[in-house]
């Protein structure tokens, strides 16, 4: 037969008929739950940091995509083929091919879609001629970066939502109001 821990026991445990009580038994289950709250404290926290960081991530891919197009609007307008006015595209596929040129004139090298926004698509900017001179995302969301923008988006740091980000291209004039 086996040894009963009752008969043995000269520690200040307690014993009862079924086994063994310690005195901090109930301990065991409030370390338990601590450590539950403590972990769930901290996944929260990391999320919270890595929903900023993504956040931050896709802010980053919208400067840079509408840079890219704000460029190649500036590219399409200014390489007008000679005897051609300077004209802004009419669709964002234009300046994926540029119909003017005979041969394939490419300003961008595929349409980037709007990051900030599910289905992707930008909000545009036209001019007196319904052509595209700028872009915007339609994303209604509070930027996270409110300065530290290059020159030509100076007027970012006041933005309220990132739609107030504008991608616009205006061609600079010379002295006698002419385009260049």
């Amino acid at each position: 037969m086996g040894v009963r821990y009752k008969e043995q026991c000269d520690s200040p445990i307690k014993a009862r008929d079924n086994g063994l009580i310690f005195p901090i038994a109930g301990f065991t289950y409030i370390g338990a739950l601590i450590l539950v709250v403590i972990t769930g404290i901290a996944l929260t926290a990391a999320s919270t940091y890595w929903s900023t960081t993504v956040r931050r991530e896709k802010e980053a891919e919208l400067l840079f995509r509408g840079d890219q197009i704000r460029k190649a609007i500036a590219s399409y307008y200014t390489k007008s083929p000679s005897g051609w006015a300077h004209t802004y595209p009419s669709s964002l596929k234009d300046l994926l091919k540029d119909p003017r040129y005979p041969s394939t004139m490419r300003h961008l090298r595929r349409i980037y879609r709007d990051p900030m926004t599910e289905d992707g698509r930008w909000g545009l900017i036209l001019d007196d001629k319904g052509c595209i001179k700028g872009v915007f995302s339609k994303s209604r969301d509070k930027p996270l970066k409110t300065g530290g923008f290059p020159e030509e988006y100076a007027s970012f740091e006041k933005a309220k939502t990132y739609s107030d980000w504008k991608f616009v291209y205006v061609p600079e004039t010379k002295k006698g109001g002419a385009t260049k």
